[in-house]
């Protein structure tokens, strides 16, 4: 979800770097790349661990999760992402959200923009009660693929990531993955990606035998 579909991992960064600056503390770009599509559970740990900050890991998610309630929701798409959904409704193609985000973070973008969220078969979070681990681990994308009516195989699934967290998971679900990682990202660690984008908007559907745009 941020960074594929939502426009919001930078500013989600933001947050983190505000946090850790009121607790006397600084949010290096090391920590950040790190910490990239990683859970909001995984990312307060190794804050709370690298910064050997005097608070515990539970005490900075509730500030993380206080602060991204007010500005994620208004983070915008991402270029292409509107395109893409609208066309595999209208081609009959399913697809589903597996993201490392918490089922509370999907709401908020959810209750901003349902136009989006609702073109979605089905959704996957991390801490939903039957997924046992979060990205770089398989779990999302398998839960997500046995939750299409037809329980696609692996090999038939196709994946949109922008993280190196997320491009290993899709990879070790046994999966296709398109990247569309940022401009800081060293494209060498894209080297495994099925696909290397920009952006979304650049995707051609025909690639992947699928309907093209009309």
């Amino acid at each position: 979800m941020d960074g594929t579909i939502i426009d919001s991992e930078i500013q989600y960064h933001r947050i983190l770097k505000e946090i850790c600056a009121k607790h006397g503390k600084k949010y290096s770009k090391e920590l950040q790349r790190k910490n990239y599509g990683c859970t909001d559970k995984q990312i307060c740990t190794n804050i709370v661990q690298d910064l050997q900050m005097n608070l515990s890991v539970e005490k900075l998610e509730k500030e993380l999760a206080a602060m991204s309630k007010s500005r994620l929701p208004k983070a915008p798409l991402k270029k292409g992402v509107e395109r893409l959904l609208k066309h595999l409704v209208h081609s009959g193609v399913l697809f589903a959200l597996a993201t490392n985000s918490t089922r509370r973070d999907v709401r908020l973008h959810v209750a901003t923009k349902p136009h989006i969220f609702n073109m979605f078969h089905h959704m996957v979070c991390a801490g939903d009660p039957d997924v046992d681990r979060g990205k770089p681990f398989p779990d999302l994308y398998l839960m997500a693929a046995a939750r299409f009516p037809d329980k696609p195989q692996p090999v038939r699934c196709l994946v949109f990531e922008d993280s190196v967290c997320g491009l290993e998971a899709g990879l070790a679900a046994g999966m296709q993955v398109v990247m569309t990682p940022p401009r800081s990202m060293a494209r060498n660690l894209c080297s495994n990606a099925t696909l290397v984008l920009k952006s979304l908007q650049d995707f051609k559907p025909e690639l992947f035998g699928l309907p093209p745009f009309v």
